[in-house]
């Protein structure tokens, strides 16, 4: 099983570009599931041949035995019907032994974001920080304010080159999920960061004795890591935003709610954000009951 695992690993990487933190989740989920078919049968190597839909379902007992959350059940079933489906096309495996599992349903819990006043003083806030000076502070100033007006994942953000930004009609080239591009556009605040930024890259490099095409640098002239961004918004959070956990994620959130609380076409935030579903996108979005009470005043007979 582990030579799959790795197979399928590799598969996800230059296949399917998945991001570090997929590939992390996946490959501990698989090898929690190949420890466990081990457990079960411990005198013979775990085989994926003999893995059926009654082991699968005994596993996600013993998850649930821990007490762990749906959310967690369900995160790891999808990364055994994705590698079973995997074999399947390998011609390892004939049917999909998960398949036929119900995914455990999950509490539907909006989360707190940023309201739009409260992003904008956050944002503000870090602009007037980066007119003090410093090579950091005006690199993370651009990260914050394009995820922001972009709302592109932390992956496709770290991965992104100066080639595939164009301040003149203010987008950018991002390449999501399946190796898919897309143009995303961006504001006028973005935009100034970003021209305030390249300049303050430059020195990066020569300072550096370095040279490459990464749009953000770390100070020692590398590329910035997802992580790396993840510690950025959080730090900056923590100095200057409101008491509510961000993440790049939510800031990516934040733009596809704040988008449609303002009358932007769902479809057009599906393109933006870059989702195969529109489901999906809905999933990402919320709106005031506020904003829901005045659509409703200004457009029903009745009311």
């Amino acid at each position: 099983m582990d030579e799959w695992i790795e197979r399928f690993i590799q598969y996800l990487q230059f296949e399917r570009n998945a991001s570090s933190h997929t590939l992390r989740n996946y490959r501990s989920d698989l090898e929690q599931f190949r420890d466990f078919v081990k457990r079960a049968s411990p005198q013979a190597p775990p085989a994926i041949q003999s893995v059926d839909a009654l082991q699968i379902r005994a596993f996600l007992a013993e998850l649930f035995d821990r007490q762990r959350k749906k959310t967690s059940a369900a995160r790891k079933l999808a990364a055994l019907r994705a590698f079973f489906k995997f074999l399947c096309r390998e011609g390892a495996l004939a049917v999909n032994p998960a398949s036929v599992i119900s995914t455990p349903k999950k509490p539907k819990l909006l989360p707190r974001i940023m309201t739009e006043e409260e992003t904008n003083d956050f944002l503000d806030q870090v602009a007037r920080e980066s007119e003090s000076g410093g090579l950091a502070l005006a690199r993370d100033r651009a990260i914050l304010e394009l995820l922001y007006a972009s709302g592109l994942r932390v992956s496709e953000l770290a991965g992104l080159d100066v080639r595939d930004i164009n301040l003149g009609d203010g987008s950018l080239t991002a390449l999501g999920k399946g190796r898919k591009e897309r143009m995303v556009p961006f504001g006028s605040k973005a935009k100034n960061a970003l021209s305030n930024y390249l300049p303050v890259r430059e020195k990066i490099l020569k300072q550096a004795k370095a040279a490459g095409s990464a749009l953000f640098l770390s100070l020692r002239g590398e590329r910035l890591t997802t992580r790396s961004v993840h510690r950025i918004v959080k730090n900056y959070v923590r100095s200057f935003g409101p008491n509510v956990r961000v993440s790049p994620h939510s800031l990516r959130h934040a733009f596809a709610s704040h988008l449609l609380a303002e009358g932007a076409d769902l479809r057009a935030i599906q393109e933006m954000l870059g989702h195969a579903s529109l489901s999906t996108t809905q999933k990402y979005t919320q709106v005031s009951i506020g904003k829901l009470i005045e659509v409703y005043d200004k457009t029903h007979p009745k009311a």
